[in-house]
């Protein structure tokens, strides 16, 4: 496999690697060590060298010294000095042969005239240069001089020619030349390098190195530091010496070098000989990677094989790899997993398809069969079963009641089935039934039967507990070719079951286009504050004692833009159901407070009632915006009245308290609507925080003395003056009923009879051109 084979590369090539960099390392800090070596050798040479050439020139001066002792003593060289006869005394230089020869001999005045010179540089008859220098050499019992006479460099001794008392001097020389630099070169194992230099610069280069490396010498010798110097192609540790001890005119430099490379050659072959050990163990070590990346890419690659497997979804077949070791172990683990896996994906695809809580088919493997049987051409009936007061259980049992009852349903549900139906549950509390290969009419009757299982009384603890069930029916193909179209239908079925009396419904014709609309609705209403949609009339409300109108009631309106106007009646319920009532609620109490402001710049004062919902008694944050809004606008708070119906009260009635105390409190009045429909008690009522209540239209559109809804207003009537609230009756459509409401002193009348709802423009006029006589009181 390409991936056992880069797998074993890559292996390889790190070991190597790795192997390389110690070898490296080890190899460059031998070669440090041994240059190191050779350089402190070089340095012990130079020293060495030094010392040599300083005892070379100790001893080719006692030479001098000697042949010069020699000159001194003798007879008539010291006549002829004394007499001053310079013929003799060049006869008697003659005579002493080579070790005259071989030196330069000047013969010195006691004021340092030369009287003789062998050298053409320094003629007779003039001052010695170094005259000086010679006396305080003598004084200080200075055997040798090294001058530069001629831009030459020349070791110098002295003796004095005594008949008895010194009458002249004598001085000899040596010309440090090539030959004396081989002779130090021989001795010393160094380079030798002798140069003058004076102000006209430097002179005669005397050196035992080839002249094409005269530039680099001169600039060595120029430069006192012990360095590292290259001349042709070779490394030298280099020493410049000055050797003038005169103090006079020029200087005399000598450099001394030790070559580093033949050193260094001495050490070549244990380099090679390290590097073919380095080689041979680099050979070595990667072919004991190769065959170990080798041993260890085969259980690697069975294990890679394994987990292919697994991914293609073969859970069975084990993974071989034998012994004892990581391997084995990776493997045993691997056998471990893919059945662990395999178990699990069996759980996952059964809860994929099955609820886990009843265990039944969910709606994804309802779907997956009702396709089947569509597919097959097979008749199927769809049974959509839903408990209706499912929420009443969750609230009263709690959740283990909940989910007894759920459990309870689905055993019903699974003893009613005959082989190939199917039972799902589809929601929380609803079930869907496909009964396949069956006429309608004997759904119908599976439908029955099964309705009386379900509602017959089940025992929660210590409870008696009995669901409310309705059940839609759909028909393939008479209500649908389609999976989604089917359920769909079924589920309007249902729908219709739960609102209409009885508990069974089958779906009817074109009831999906009412389904429709009431989705169009939903969706439409969430814009529709957006859009300009929605807007507010205002219903006046009739003072029974002063017979005046100083308040009215905002209804909300919507007019859709293909639908036309919208009844409340139709569109209020589906914001209550999908959760949009209390942002229809928050864009009402503004408008309201909006053309409170606008009225009052016009110098009409209204007190405005304004329906709240059972949402917006749950919202902690309702009282602070609203006494937002009160601020922007500019509008007093009494001008405001919520209406709050029983049943939202009642709904949870602790929450709904605190709410109206914290609306109360911004100076809002309180107002409880449709009163006598709901369930709310004496007790409570007297709890709240409210100034009014509002009798529902039903009991006040026939109203009738001696009828038992007269006996009912009347009655609440007084009941709510002992407990010192206003009563508002609505609905006031005839003459009757309006007289009878002010006999029985109710404070305030609304319906047809006073005004139907108007838009504000028109709720303008009409307060304008009121008059006492055209009221109806």
């Amino acid at each position: 496999m390409r991936w056992d084979h880069s797998f074993q590369m890559r292996l390889a090539g790190v070991l190597a690697l790795l192997l390389l960099v110690v070898v490296g390392a080890v190899y460059f800090a031998v070669k440090g060590a041994t240059t190191r070596a050779v350089e402190n050798q070089a340095k012990v040479q130079l020293e060495t060298g030094s010392r040599v050439f300083e005892r070379l020139l100790d001893l080719r001066g006692r030479r001098l010294q000697y042949g010069l002792d020699w000159l001194t003593v003798d007879l008539p060289f010291r006549q002829a000095v004394a007499a001053g006869r310079i013929p003799e005394i060049q006869a008697a230089l003659q005579r002493h042969g080579t070790g005259i020869r071989a030196s330069e001999v000047f013969v010195l005045a006691l004021d340092g005239q030369v009287l003789v010179s062998t050298l053409k540089g320094v003629p007779a008859g003039q001052a010695f240069p170094y005259a000086n220098a010679l006396r305080h050499a003598r004084r200080n019992t200075m055997q040798m001089l090294i001058v530069a006479l001629a831009g030459k460099p020349y070791l110098l001794v002295q003796k004095e020619v005594l008949d008895p008392l010194p009458v002249a001097r004598v001085v000899m020389g040596f010309s440090m030349e090539e030959a004396f630099a081989e002779e130090l070169r021989a001795l010393s194992n160094l380079e030798v390098s002798f140069m003058t230099v004076d102000d006209a610069g430097p002179g005669t280069l005397f050196s035992t190195q080839p002249m094409v490396d005269r530039p680099a010498i001169i600039r060595a010798l120029q430069d006192t530091r012990t360095q590292m110097i290259e001349f042709h192609g070779q490394r030298f540790l280099s020493q410049a010496l000055s050797l003038d001890n005169s103090g006079e005119g020029g200087q005399v430099m000598a450099l001394l070098q030790s070559p580093l490379d033949h050193a260094l050659q001495s050490f070549a072959p244990l380099d090679q000989q390290f590097l073919g050990i380095a080689l041979a163990a680099l050979i070595v070590s990667l072919l004991g990677a190769l065959l170990m990346a080798r041993r260890v890419s085969r259980p690697l690659d069975a294990l890679v094989q394994a987990a292919e497997r697994i991914g293609a979804g073969d859970y069975r077949t084990p993974v071989q790899v034998r012994g004892n070791d990581e391997f084995g172990l990776l493997a045993q683990a691997f056998n471990a997993m893919q059945g662990g896996i395999a178990v699990r994906e069996r759980q996952l695809a059964h809860n994929a398809l099955h609820d886990a809580l009843t265990g039944l088919p969910n709606r994804a493997l309802a779907m997956e069969r009702l396709g089947s049987a569509i597919s097959a051409r097979r008749p199927v009936v769809l049974l959509y079963l839903g408990i209706e007061n499912y929420r009443a259980i969750n609230q009263g049992f709690g959740s283990q009641g909940v989910e007894q009852m759920l459990r309870e349903a689905s055993r019903c549900l699974l003893s009613s089935l005959s082989a190939g139906d199917t039972a799902a549950r589809i929601t929380g509390s609803e079930f869907l039934l496909l009964l396949e290969n069956i006429a309608i009419d004997s759904a119908v009757a599976r439908a029955d039967r099964l309705y009386g299982l379900l509602t017959e009384p089940q025992q929660v603890g210590e409870d008696e507990l009995k669901h409310e069930v309705s059940i839609g029916i759909a028909a393939y193909p008479d209500d649908g070719l389609q999976v989604e179209e089917l359920i769909s239908r079924a589920a309007i079925a249902r729908h219709d079951a739960a609102a209409l009396p009885g508990y069974l419904q089958i779906y009817q014709q074109d009831r999906d286009l009412a389904h429709q609309r009431q989705i169009n609705l939903i969706r439409d209403l969430r814009r529709a504050a957006v859009e300009g949609e929605l807007f507010l009339c205002y219903q006046p409300k009739l003072d029974l004692y002063h017979g005046h109108v100083r308040q009215a009631e905002a209804l909300l309106r919507w007019q859709h833009p293909t639908l036309g106007l919208i009844s409340p009646a139709e569109f209020i319920p589906l914001a209550e159901r999908t959760g949009s009532m209390s942002s229809l609620t928050q864009w009402v109490i503004e408008d309201a407070i909006r053309q409170l402001a606008a009225w009052r710049a016009q110098g009409l004062e209204v007190q405005l009632s304004v329906n709240i919902s059972v949402d917006d008694l749950s919202n902690e944050g309702l009282a602070l915006r609203v006494t937002e809004l009160l601020g922007q606008y500019a509008v007093s708070a009494q001008q405001l009245i919520f209406e709050i119906t029983e049943s939202a009260i009642m709904h949870n009635p602790e929450q709904a308290l605190r709410i109206l105390e914290q609306l109360r409190g911004c100076g809002i009045s309180l107002s409880v609507d449709d009163f006598g429909t709901g369930y709310s008690s004496l007790a409570q009522l007297q709890r709240l925080p409210v100034q009014e209540l509002k009798i529902d239209q039903s009991f006040v559109r026939n109203l009738d003395s001696t009828s038992g809804d007269g006996v009912i207003v009347r009655s609440t009537i007084e009941m709510s003056h002992n407990l010192g609230l206003k009563v508002v009756a609505e609905g006031v459509e005839f003459e009757p009923s309006l007289a009878l409401l002010k006999q029985w002193r109710c404070d305030t009348a609304q319906g047809y009879l006073i005004s139907r709802p108007l838009s504000a423009m028109a709720f303008e006029m009409w307060m304008r051109r009121e008059r006492p006589e055209r009221s109806p009181v």
